[in-house]
């Protein structure tokens, strides 16, 4: 079994413990922002997970590089003052989905039928499916120690990822939960929090491996603290979208992997923002 069904009856869609946990996801995800269901992962799996994540990690692509909240090209024209101005390193890696076997526990969950209706219940879509993109549909994200995941918002609306190793210590997942909406960059909150202050829009999260977030990171800035100790932080991140056969830029794509594939040659220029956001 995959799943934690004990807690997490999700074999059963429409139950009514299936519309109870649904509920409750909806909830959180309104009031902020973000949902994290504990121990979804069957607790045999958890040894597996870890090492799995942890033999998996070599495969990463690490290259640290000087990023801005929004991933513009760091010469791009903002006024003085905008938060895009100010600069941060960017040291976390990512293993693509071309290096992950299907048969590892985050390539069954990722693939798993009645998992994709509950996310899609979630987060009140009629389906989701997964990303097309051959690299970045299944990753994993890897934080070594003293690195860390900087300030940044997600290019989805909608983000779904599992811990699968814990640090020793930071590592710390934080989140300033609709600092900004689709009609509304608000350019001042989110410079407050990049300079050091606006500590009352932030929250913090410390998972543990088996942790399910669903999380609205479109809208909300987050980051990775810096990891600290000797182990890394592995997370799984599980990309959906709305309609089928979205592939990622080729840029983004070079940045993230270090290469790109005949898909995303081949896709260049076609894809749709779903707002006029920056990132």
């Amino acid at each position: 079994m995959l799943l934690n069904t004990d807690r997490y009856p999700l074999t059963r869609p429409d139950s009514v413990e299936w519309r109870a946990t649904v509920c409750h996801v909806r909830t959180a995800l309104r009031d902020d922002g973000c949902c994290v269901l504990a121990d979804f992962i069957a607790p045999a799996l958890i040894d597996t997970l870890r090492a799995e994540g942890a033999a998996l990690a070599p495969e990463a692509y690490y290259r640290t590089e000087t990023v801005n909240a929004y991933n513009l090209p760091l010469d791009s024209p903002l006024p003085s003052g905008h938060p895009g101005r100010i600069t941060m390193e960017r040291g976390n890696a990512f293993v693509p989905r071309d290096r992950i076997p299907p048969d590892a526990v985050i390539a069954r969950l990722y693939a798993l039928p009645e998992f994709r209706r509950f996310v899609a219940d979630c987060f009140g879509l009629p389906a989701v499916f997964p990303l097309a993109d051959p690299l970045a549909g299944l990753v994993l994200n890897v934080v070594r120690p003293g690195q860390e995941h900087p300030w940044h918002f997600d290019t989805n609306e909608y983000t779904v990822s599992l811990l699968t190793q814990q640090p020793e210590a930071g590592g710390v997942f934080e989140y300033c939960p609709a600092i900004r909406s689709s009609a509304e960059e608000n350019l001042d909150g989110v410079r407050a929090v990049l300079t050091g202050g606006g500590k009352s829009m932030i929250r913090r999260l410390t998972l543990r491996p088996g942790d399910l977030q669903l999380f609205q990171g479109r809208y909300a800035l987050h980051r990775v603290s810096p990891v600290l100790g000797g182990a890394a932080r592995h997370t799984a991140i599980l990309a959906y979208t709305e309609r089928p056969g979205v592939i990622g830029s080729v840029a983004r794509t070079r940045q993230l992997f270090g290469r790109v594939l005949p898909a995303h040659l081949a896709g260049a220029g076609t894809s749709v923002r779903p707002d006029a956001l920056l990132d």
